[in-house]
């Protein structure tokens, strides 16, 4: 059973900053890719970042403000959200790709963050 925890959501002023976390924990075998999406209300859920295979992939829309990182040794994967918007306000999962053979996708419970003045 694997489980990931997300922390690190809250609310924050435009242009203002957060961090974001994810660590995973239960059995297991290899990680291959670790991510972040998010949802808004009445709209659907969408890619943030993702990082895997030596590559990092980012929203059009968060490019140059956010950064994905990952401590293999914790298990852990960190989102670095700068110059937040208001339209950044959302649930953010984290998601994880793990497996040997084959790859099982596994997501988090959900942080908020709001972005508000």
């Amino acid at each position: 059973q694997v489980q990931l925890v997300e922390s690190g959501g809250g609310l924050v002023q435009p242009g203002g900053s957060l961090r974001l976390s994810c660590a995973a924990s239960g059995i297991i075998s290899s990680i291959n890719a670790m991510g972040w999406y998010r949802q808004a209300p009445g709209k659907q859920r969408e890619l943030v970042a993702t990082t895997g295979g030596g590559r990092t992939n980012y929203a059009d829309s968060v490019k140059g403000r956010f950064t994905i990182s990952r401590d293999n040794a914790k298990n852990t994967v960190y989102l670095q959200m700068n110059s937040l918007k208001p339209e950044d306000t959302a649930v953010y999962y984290c998601n994880a790709l793990i497996g040997t053979f084959v790859n099982t996708v596994y997501w988090g419970q959900g942080t908020q963050v709001t972005v508000s003045s």
